[in-house]
Parts: structure tokens; C-alpha cells; sequence
């Protein structure tokens, strides 16, 4: 059965010295998660243009990659924000293979993400099937939800409730649309005196497909959609 995916699968190649600029549109409420990430070189075709022999090595006998560095960094440069620019180069990445003309291959996709402040209602919707990567009901800066708030209700940023995405999941899987309230009612209470703001991370799915369920390290889970 084909695994067939609603939300936006990008996989990019960049050559080496040259900028990687991964993006998910003009809109802002989707967000970069990256899965994958090498640099380094598989093969003596990719960004080869003009590159003499002895830079594009045999790689039948010595395959050239990073560490897994390489997704780290990438993560680190990238997850959560709408766009993104990254070096394919050895100052960021390193050197894993001297002489060699290496590449920059990421593989990521686009998410949605969503905030919605405390005493209000979160609707999610997308027309086909909602599949929650994520949700977390608390604050984790002072801007966020921050309208109108006395300073005294922003200051603890290190707040959240450890069954948000389990509450989320539990109410909006599977369905085509949701409504959760974004309040202690639903989450508890995880820093009282503080304003929060519920964020849910989630993709549409076509329904009666196999849905591949990522989080930001790579495949956790199949499952079948309703």
C-alpha cells in the first residue's frame, strides 16, 4: 500500500560553497521540520558540472558523509522556522573527505503550526484526515500571547504541560476538523499566575491512506487512517 502524504515533502541538493535556502511558502503558519540531512558525496554524478575527475572520487570504495552532525545541525539552523538558509560547506559541517567536491542533501518537510491564547478555542482544520506531531499548553517566551498581559503573567517561560500532546491527539486524530480549548481546564494548570498559549504542531492526511507519523529525529511511527 503507497504512503501518500497532504502536507509538503521537499527534498533538496545543494553543491558545495552555495547557499541551501529551504522554504515553506509565504504562509506563515507552516514550519520547517527536517528528517533528514549529509553532507558529503554518493556518487559521481550530483554536482559534478565542471568538476574535474579527481574531485568527484570513486565512491564505489570510500562513500564520503558527515556524522550525523549533519542532521543535528541542520535541526538546530532550521526546525520551526518558515524558511531557512544553510552553507553547504565545510565551515559548517566540516570536512569529511579532503579533495573531495562534495553536496548538501535535506530532506524536510512543511507543517503546520498554530497558537492559540489561553481562554480561547483552537480550530484546526484541513479537509482531509489531522494527524497531531505535537502540542505543548504553556509559555516558552515572553512575546507569544503577550497583548495586554502584565509583565508579572510573562516572565516564567519554561512552562508546559506534559500531556498537551497526548490531550490533542486524544481529541483531534483521524477527524477532518477540531476544536479544543486552550485553557487549565483541559491541560492543568503547569505554572499558575502565568498567561499561556496552547501549540500544535499537525499535517492534513488523505483518509483510507497509511499515515507515516514524523517527529523532528526521523520516523516514529504507521499507523492506518480512518
Amino acid at each position: 500500500m503507497n504512503v501518500i502524504y497532504a502536507f509538503l515533502s521537499v527534498q533538496t541538493v545543494t553543491c558545495e560553497e552555495s547557499e541551501a535556502n529551504l522554504q515553506c511558502g509565504e504562509v506563515f503558519f507552516f514550519i520547517l521540520v527536517i528528517h533528514r540531512a549529509d553532507y558529503g558525496r554518493h556518487d559521481q554524478t550530483t554536482c559534478s558540472n565542471l568538476q574535474p575527475h579527481c574531485r568527484l572520487r570513486d565512491v564505489q570504495y570510500a562513500v564520503c558523509q558527515t556524522s550525523a552532525d549533519s542532521l543535528f545541525i541542520s535541526i538546530q539552523s532550521c526546525n520551526g522556522k518558515n524558511s531557512c538558509n544553510i552553507s553547504a560547506s565545510n565551515s559548517v559541517f566540516g570536512n569529511p573527505c579532503f579533495g573531495t567536491y562534495k553536496y548538501l542533501e535535506v530532506d524536510y518537510t512543511c507543517q503546520f503550526q498554530s497558537a492559540t491564547c489561553e481562554g480561547s478555542q483552537a480550530n484546526l482544520q484541513c479537509g482531509q484526515v489531522l494527524v497531531i506531531h505535537g502540542a505543548d499548553y504553556g509559555r516558552h517566551d515572553k512575546t507569544t500571547c503577550s497583548a495586554g498581559r502584565p509583565a508579572s503573567q510573562l516572565q516564567v517561560v519554561q512552562c508546559s504541560s506534559q500531556t498537551s500532546t497526548s490531550v490533542v491527539a486524544e481529541s483531534c486524530n483521524g477527524k477532518n476538523s477540531c476544536t479544543i480549548s486552550s485553557s487549565n481546564s483541559v491541560f492543568g494548570d503547569p505554572c499558575v499566575g502565568t498567561y499561556k498559549y496552547l501549540e500544535v504542531v499537525y499535517t492534513c492526511q488523505f483518509s483510507g491512506t497509511i499515515l507515516v507519523d514524523f517527529t523532528e529525529w526521523g520516523q516514529t511511527s504507521v499507523s492506518e487512517a480512518l
